[in-house]
């Protein structure tokens, strides 16, 4: 049976529709938030998925175009593949309702959420991430839930909750929370250097307003969610636990794992496993799980080392940053290029300099934002972490990074004024051991100084990890964890920012939220982490952005023009810009408002096209000079281009002091002259005169 449900949430309604559509899912939801309206959807396969050791859980967020009154651009005018910004939107789904499902489930789970209609005022991210848990909650699929997520933005000094299109696109804040009944279960922000309290401040605003939605859903789930259903559970036999310890007793899995080198540690486990391998030959139900079940036995062992004994598999101190190291220009010729690691971290990366005209177009449901004049895109390779496997283009993953490092360093980016270039930073992975997007914050920081982009500050990443025991207050907060300390730990709490603030923040975790105090020591010890490797190694590498663009790097002259001389400047179907471009090799962009970039290699050309520009936006006085080339000869008199388009006529009496007989006496064609302006002839055209050109000039 139809039911309709709503609550008032940051001054909008939001209605929630059941058993109205999609009455075939596990699970739907159509919801309404204002005018934005989304369908979400939750099912699930009848049976596990054979052969996999993961729970195999798929977000989708689709952009519909009609949404927003468009048609889609290009040749096939429907919708393709998703955008970038449904692929983040499909993570922040995924991050916080993925650890809320049973670990030992192999059903295959969708989660669809199409976006149908967008109201400016009503971001349809929140009603697709409500929509997600709800379907989920009331659905027969085992699920942990409920959990809600708002977002918040700061303007002024105040708090918004569930910003507007147009509020996000001035707010210093552009912060994303989840949370359980008791807890924060997953943070994305992006900041214009929010001070830390500001930012812990601004995640419990949210967490309070999770609370009523979790109230609001839960009369949903009481008045019509369905019973959940069972499952072949897939969690390794305690029996098979108990004889691998005997045949590999904790104090040797400790010494397995117990190593800096991922590669010497990797060989150890090899060695344990084939061990195992050949004492449960006859085995085949243990064989078909000890993968899984030698992976349970590590992180086990892992986590006791930590919890218990306080030792890292490395070695490091609970607070301790791997060894760092930076320097700059190691690619020649490209605009800009540096490198950091931190252990077995490496990044590589290198920034491109280009015009405007560059930047990238956005297709989006986002009527605000057309282009973006900064990109950031991150590459992870196989060989990187010692694999083989063909490259498929960026992955889920490889997007999110990218997205991340990109939100970290916009804020510190020069204006378009300031610096009139699009630019594009491209980390790439050399090697991988652990929190390599907040390498890649590093990395770009330098780079961008070493291309001479003039940022307002240095910004710099870290990342963050936990290992819980039984109790709330039974937990240890790691500094700079490694690949294995993030596979078996509890949490990823990244954070980059500058001496004075957080830029950006994305939080993973595994397990049903954090309480205030770890959430508070996380962005407590990035902070510290990030003073230290601001101030002594990415400093101490590169300490201020060059002062000029790089050899290699194109140089740009902005000029300033009447607004109403554009199209003097473009000429009749562009013939005139046009020419300008043909005769100098340089890229020429014009804004509306009349700021033209003129960007190329050579100085001479570019000083030649920006005079070129300033010549045809000028008003012709008496008295001007000009520089042009003779292109028709007539009885009367010849006639001068001074600017591409732009032709003046010298009277036969004005060409010399004394007296001519013939124009060609003294002119031919393609003969560059100087001329002063007359003024304009009965006929309008502009009048010059070489006779009358002072001498100094």
């Amino acid at each position: 049976m139809y039911k309709s449900y709503s609550m008032e949430l940051a001054g909008r309604t939001l209605t929630v529709d059941i058993n109205r559509v999609a009455k075939q899912a596990n699970g739907a939801a159509l919801m309404h938030y204002g005018d934005t309206t989304v369908l979400s959807t939750a099912t699930a396969s009848k049976e596990p998925r054979e052969g996999i050791d993961f729970f195999p859980l798929s977000v989708e967020y689709e952009e519909k175009m009609y949404a927003v009154g468009k048609i889609p651009g290009g040749f096939n005018k429907r919708e393709g593949k998703a955008s970038e910004h449904a692929i983040l939107t499909s993570r922040v789904i995924d991050r916080p309702m993925r650890p809320l499902f049973p670990k030992d489930y192999r059903n295959d789970v969708t989660l669809v959420n199409m976006v149908m209609s967008v109201d400016p005022e009503c971001n349809p991210e929140i009603p697709a991430m409500l929509g997600s848990s709800i379907a989920t909650c009331i659905s027969d699929i085992p699920f942990d839930g409920p959990c809600a997520t708002t977002q918040v933005g700061l303007i002024n000094g105040e708090y918004i909750i569930n910003p507007t299109m147009a509020q996000k696109d001035v707010s210093d804040l552009q912060l994303t929370v989840a949370s359980t009944r008791e807890k924060v279960i997953m943070i994305e922000a992006g900041a214009k250097e929010v001070p830390e309290d500001k930012m812990i401040e601004a995640i419990y605003k949210a967490h309070e307003v999770n609370q009523e939605i979790i109230k609001f859903i839960d009369k949903i789930v009481e008045e019509c969610g369905k019973p959940k259903h069972s499952y072949e559970s897939c969690a390794v036999p305690e029996e098979l636990f108990a004889a691998m310890k005997e045949i590999v007793p904790p104090e040797e899995m400790e010494v397995a794992v117990f190593s800096d080198d991922k590669q010497t540690r990797e060989e150890n486990i090899r060695q344990v496993t084939e061990k195992l391998k050949e004492a449960f030959a006859d085995n085949e139900e243990w064989l078909a799980v000890l993968g899984e079940a030698v992976y349970q036995y590590q992180k086990k062992t892992v986590r006791k080392m930590i919890l218990k004994d306080h030792k890292r598999p490395d070695g490091r101190a609970i607070t301790q940053i791997r060894p760092l190291a930076a320097e700059t220009d190691i690619i020649p010729r490209v605009h800009g290029s540096a490198m950091f690691t931190r252990g077995q971290t490496q990044i590589c990366t290198i920034t491109t300099l280009a015009p405007l005209a560059e930047a990238q177009r956005l297709d989006g449901l986002d009527e605000f934002e057309t282009t973006k004049r900064y990109m950031h895109h991150y590459n992870f390779p196989s060989y990187s972490v010692g694999e083989t496997k063909p490259s498929r283009g960026p992955g889920r993953r490889e997007i999110g990074h990218g997205a991340l490092a990109e939100r970290a360093l916009v804020p510190v980016l020069p204006s378009e004024e300031e610096f009139p270039y699009a630019i594009r930073t491209v980390s790439e992975t050399f090697e991988s051991n652990g929190s390599t997007s907040q390498a890649s914050i590093c990395a770009s920081t330098m780079s961008l100084m070493a291309a001479g982009v003039p940022i307002k500050k240095p910004v710099a990443g870290i990342s963050c990890g936990l290992v819980t025991g039984e109790t709330d207050d039974d937990y240890i907060v790691l500094t700079d964890i490694q690949g294995l300390e993030d596979f078996f730990g509890d949490m990823d709490f990244k954070v980059a920012g500058t001496h004075d603030g957080i830029t950006a923040i994305q939080m993973d975790i595994k397990i049903h939220g954090l309480t205030r105090p770890i959430v508070e020591e996380a962005i407590r010890r990035t902070k510290e982490a990030r003073e230290y490797i601001l101030t002594e190694v990415m400093e101490k590498c590169i300490a201020a952005p060059r002062t000029t663009v790089g050899e290699y790097a194109p140089k740009i002259i902005q000029i300033q023009i009447d607004p109403q001389k554009i199209g003097d400047v473009v000429g009749q179907r562009g013939k005139t810009i046009n020419t300008i471009i043909e005769r100098t090799g340089v890229k020429i962009d014009i804004t509306d408002e009349g700021a033209v970039s003129i960007c190329g290699v050579d100085q001479k050309s570019m000083d030649e096209a920006a005079n070129m520009v300033k010549i045809i936006a000028t008003d012709f006085e008496a008295g001007q000079i000009f520089t042009g080339k003779v292109v028709s000869i007539k009885e009367f008199g010849a006639f001068i281009e001074f600017a591409p388009g732009k032709e003046g006529m010298v009277h036969i009496s004005k060409i010399c002091k004394e007296r001519i007989n013939r124009v060609e006496d003294v002119l031919t064609l393609g003969d560059k002259v100087k001329v002063v302006c007359l003024g304009k002839d009965k006929m309008g055209r502009i009048s010059f005169s070489m006779k009358d050109v002072p001498e100094e000039a």
